[in-house]
């Protein structure tokens, strides 16, 4: 397994020791433990560029998935790229008064679920992929940002 990390952004705060860490463990926890993932921070003006190439949206986002088909005589079995803007992850992250580190963690955490398959459109995709990420955040041991209410 490995972890393909790449920070764009200078002074990001987040400690890449312990964001690769986190990811290992997530792999983990969802039976992928072979598996490697490709995590990339960015700014805001990078991951719009990325949305609108790869979406069609012309407008930032917090994370972006893109699941890959695995090769059938690949040496790695190479889940997906997931990549993080680091400036929306800080704005996300002040709403809940959550370290910025946190909140890249809960991203990572969204983005793995997608390049697995999860989905959020419709209301039963919704609950599966929310109660999976609360699942998911026990096994890093990040407590869950959002109120119930």
């Amino acid at each position: 397994m490995q972890i393909h990390y790449r920070n764009e952004v200078r002074g990001s705060g987040v400690d890449a020791r312990a964001l690769k860490s986190a990811m290992r463990k997530l792999l983990a926890g969802v039976e992928q433990g072979d598996a490697s993932i490709s995590l990339t921070l960015v700014n805001d003006a990078a991951i719009r560029e990325i949305n609108r190439a790869h979406r069609g949206k012309d407008a930032p986002t917090d994370v972006l998935s893109f699941p890959l088909e695995p090769e059938p005589f690949a040496h790695e079995k190479l889940l997906g790229d997931i990549v993080i803007s680091i400036e929306t992850a800080r704005r996300q992250a002040a709403d809940y008064e959550a370290p910025v580190q946190r909140e890249v963690e809960r991203l990572m955490i969204h983005g793995l679920l997608h390049v697995l398959g999860h989905d959020h459109m419709k209301p039963e995709e919704r609950r599966e992929m929310e109660a999976e990420e609360r699942r998911l955040a026990a096994v890093i041991g990040m407590p869950w940002p959002y109120d119930e209410s």
